[in-house]
């Protein structure tokens, strides 16, 4: 097992950018359940914090470790800040493009590991799910699925005028310096909805999406809404509800459960 953490100059967001990563290169194989999962190459997980958080948070708080040992997975956990992984529209600041594009093309240089579509995901947690949404249904070409635990799928309650009612832990002015205006949000580059629907009329292949969100979480009323519209446009969906609220003891168990869900329907 190769574990740690790197920083590079990103031109993207024009900051010396961290990543921790796990890449199990030299697994015991019996640590391992499923030993199928080492029957096929590995495959590449970039991992996503959330709000206030860093990239050692699914190290220290998370299993990353043993989800890449268990499921033969390089994983890649960068940090951005709390910047809901949104490009801002100038160089310095599109952090989805350092996600996508720029984090990507640096790991498969330094570590000599390819990132192909069919064997790389992304997931994340909270503002880290929605990153990971949005980042999917904006590069279905370069991810096959996305894991969203817990996802602060806030845009719709942003666009219908309740900015006061969502989450305080996220400003008014900090919503509106990422998502713009209330009223221009819903349809825009933003919404999940309105990405989803581009794709499906450009008869794009749509990445395979997995959702899990606590019975007990704030959030878990935004999640069943967008799950009814993927659900009624018939998408590649899985979803999840367990006992649970927005913390790392329901990350780490649906983390798992979505890995293993994921991996077993992309074979």
């Amino acid at each position: 097992m190769a574990s740690g953490r790197m920083e590079f100059h990103a031109l993207t967001i024009m900051t010396h950018a961290n990543f921790s990563f796990v890449i199990p290169n030299d697994v015991e194989m019996g640590e391992v359940k499923d030993l199928s999962h080492y029957d096929r190459e590995r495959k590449n997980l970039i991992l996503l914090h959330g709000l206030t958080g860093t990239d050692t948070d699914w190290l220290y708080g998370g299993n990353a470790q043993l989800m890449a040992i268990q499921y033969n997975l390089n994983i890649f956990m960068p940090t951005t800040g709390n910047t809901f992984y949104l490009n801002r529209g100038y160089t310095g600041a599109e952090y989805e493009k350092f996600i996508a594009e720029e984090l990507p093309e640096y790991i498969m240089k330094t570590f000599n590991v390819e990132m192909t579509r069919e064997n790389t995901m992304i997931g994340g947690l909270s503002m880290g799910g929605y990153g990971a949404i949005h980042t999917a249904l904006d590069y279905p070409d370069r991810f096959s699925a996305c894991i969203a635990l817990s996802s602060a799928l806030i845009t719709n309650s942003i666009a219908a005028g309740g900015e006061n009612k969502v989450n305080s832990v996220t400003p008014v002015q900090m919503r509106r310096d990422l998502f713009g205006d209330p009223a221009c949000l819903k349809g825009s580059d933003k919404d999940p909805e309105a990405q989803y629907m581009k794709l499906k009329k450009e008869g794009t292949d749509i990445p395979l999406l997995y959702m899990a969100i606590g019975t007990e979480d704030d959030l878990l009323e935004n999640n069943r809404e967008f799950r009814d519209f993927l659900v009624k446009e018939g998408a590649d969906l899985i979803y999840e509800e367990g006992p649970g609220i927005h913390d790392w003891f329901f990350w780490n168990e649906y983390l798992d459960k979505g890995l293993g869900k994921v991996l077993s329907k992309l074979k």
